[in-house]
């Protein structure tokens, strides 16, 4: 609380009134202006009235009231005794598609929030939420929802609830951070010869121009196709040369036609791939 510390230097003091026996005395004679007595001399017949000896005479003074006299009584300042304190943050997942995380999307949600009772027993409460995940959000992000976690305690304020984002998996798209990433199957004629094609995004089709003598495993980019975080990640088209199977007469008199047309080519010529001899 914003007066704790004022609170805890009154505590102090009564402390230092209660445990010593002249101010515990001054205090019965002074009331609350104990400490402005605190060094004077005592008059003839003090210890009369209010100290015999080193003890303490309690038949009128009443340490209740004396707290209360420091810190309040009554309704007048009950919340310098009512103990109050923020609730708990709470964290939870949500799964999302692909589509939805560049997009944005509403949820509701059930939840499952531990409560305090008026019987100071922890409880489980189901509660709905209508959650608004904003456009542009990646895997692994939090989302936080103010004062939408756990209760507070003593009419404290609620705990505030975090969101963490996880992508659902994809037939075609996969993510990495704010990029996302497909795989283009393509045949050798077309990674030879080169060709324009159609590949989806998650912003709808786009035409991409595969270029002449591609390889597989080459990476094209569309610059901020990615998912619109700021600044926007980008697209990866991975190209995989996929190749004809063998399964027909017809199909292998081709592959036969190649291996003599090609056998100037060899992929594996370099040392690092030279045969080792017969043992």
């Amino acid at each position: 609380e914003k007066e704790a510390e004022q609170h805890f230097k009154e505590v102090g003091e009564a402390y230092e009134v209660l445990k010593d026996t002249q101010k515990r005395a001054a205090y019965d004679q002074l009331g609350t202006r104990w400490q402005a007595g605190e060094n004077f001399r005592p008059p003839p017949g003090w210890n009369n009235a209010g100290c015999r000896g080193s003890g303490f005479r309690n038949t009128h003074v009443n340490h209740s009231d004396f707290f209360e006299n420091l810190f309040g009584g009554g309704q007048r300042n009950t919340r310098h005794n009512a103990f109050q304190t923020k609730g708990e943050d709470q964290e939870t997942k949500i799964a999302i598609s692909f589509e939805e995380a560049y997009q944005g999307t509403t949820r509701t949600l059930q939840l499952t929030m531990p409560e305090m009772g008026n019987n100071r027993q922890i409880n489980s409460k189901k509660r709905m939420l209508k959650v608004k995940i904003p456009r542009g959000v990646i895997a692994g992000q939090k989302i936080r929802l103010s004062g939408q976690g756990g209760g507070g305690i003593g009419g404290g304020a609620r705990g505030d609830l975090y969101l963490e984002i996880e992508l659902q998996p994809h037939h075609l798209y996969r993510a990495e951070g704010k990029d996302v990433y497909i795989t283009l199957p393509i045949t050798p004629w077309e990674a030879a010869l080169g060709c324009t094609m159609v590949v989806p995004t998650l912003d709808g089709k786009v035409e991409i121009k595969i270029p002449k003598n591609s390889k597989s495993g080459q990476k094209l980019r569309l610059k901020g196709r990615g998912f619109s975080t700021r600044p926007p990640g980008d697209y990866y088209i991975v190209l995989e040369m996929v190749t004809p199977t063998a399964d027909s007469e017809v199909v292998q008199e081709i592959y036969r036609k190649m291996a003599k047309e090609f056998s100037f080519f060899n992929p594996r010529a370099t040392k690092d791939f030279e045969l080792e001899p017969n043992l």
